[in-house]
């Protein structure tokens, strides 16, 4: 579904991302790990279309995206539920959701959101803004899904929640995907995230490093090591 080639960006002058290689297939669930400014949230926003590209190519459904504006890739079927959530904090739960329901679409997508984070049911009315840290993020998450994306791409999704939370929105996850929606998850947290997919890539200083079947991964003495202080 996905497929990122050779993959250079960065901004302006200054080059973040050099010849990455990833792909996300249908359906499944791939994790994105790495140290903070490590390059993972640039990479998703080179796939939004919100960086520019210097070299490599984006594809999704076999069509060419790098290079469109943001506008256009989400109608590809394309969601970003950036980090820090960056919901609009003035404005009710319901209006934060409909924001994030793309030109064309109807109710339906509302009823899907609301069924897989049923506590934001009785929080359509409340102000964004003063909801805690995890209802946010599940705002965030369920607004992403308003567009019926083909796919998901989710930054730093445990950022300030406490373990319980996390695991608790991994579970919707889980649920998102079986109903075909694939999701490309970027995580400090690497025992969450690759517990959760079934692959994973590490990118360090820019770079894939590694990459393949998540128990591989966790297996691996390097990324135990690094990223799970695992000796």
């Amino acid at each position: 579904m996905l497929e990122i080639a050779e993959l250079s960006a960065g901004y302006g002058h200054v080059e973040v991302l050099w010849e990455v290689d990833l792909k996300v297939d249908d359906g499944e669930i791939v994790a994105l790990v790495g140290s903070n400014g490590a390059g993972k949230t640039t990479l998703l926003r080179a796939v939004s279309g919100l960086v520019d590209v210097t070299a490599g190519d984006v594809s999704f459904d076999g069509e060419p995206v790098t290079g469109l504006v943001p506008e256009k890739i989400v109608a590809r079927g394309i969601a970003h539920v950036p980090e820090g959530r960056r919901l609009f904090a003035g404005m009710t739960v319901r209006e934060n959701l409909m924001a994030g329901a793309f030109a064309g679409r109807n109710g339906a997508d509302l009823d899907r959101a609301l069924e897989l984070f049923p506590h934001l049911k009785s929080r359509l009315a409340q102000v964004a803004g003063s909801m805690s840290g995890g209802e946010q993020q599940m705002c965030a998450i369920a607004r992403g899904l308003m567009s019926s994306p083909k796919l998901l791409m989710i930054d730093e999704l445990s950022l300030g929640l406490a373990p319980k939370l996390v695991e608790e929105i991994l579970e919707r996850l889980s649920e998102v995907a079986r109903q075909g929606t694939a999701l490309l998850i970027v995580e400090q947290d690497v025992d969450a995230a690759l517990h959760i997919a079934g692959r994973g890539y590490v990118l360090e200083t820019g770079r894939i490093v590694s990459s393949g079947e998540s128990a591989e991964l966790l297996d691996d003495p390097r990324v135990r090591e690094a990223y799970l202080g695992i000796a």
